[in-house]
């Protein structure tokens, strides 16, 4: 995927929530605009947010290995990182 796609969803208003799905299986919540950080060869995806605002750790992800993005419910309460592969 293009990076300029993820950048469009980051700068939507109002934000829509979204998941980005991996090659691999993993997926990743981007909750508000400045969980992810957007560069030609990488995005930086904050996770584990659940323990307070600050998020602690990150992920990085090839854009050539998003497959796609899929808007997520504001009211959700799991946690932004599931990373989980689907079996």
């Amino acid at each position: 995927m293009r990076p300029s796609n993820i950048t469009e969803q980051l700068q939507r208003r109002p934000f829509k929530p979204f998941r980005i799905h991996l090659s691999d299986g993993s997926s990743y919540e981007v909750r508000h605009p400045e969980m992810a950080l957007v560069t030609q060869a990488t995005i930086a995806i904050a996770v584990d947010l659940a323990n307070g605002d600050v998020p602690e750790d990150m992920v990085l992800c090839d854009p050539r290995h998003i497959t796609k993005l899929v808007p997520v419910s504001r009211s959700k309460t799991k946690s932004p990182r599931s990373g989980k592969k689907k079996g």
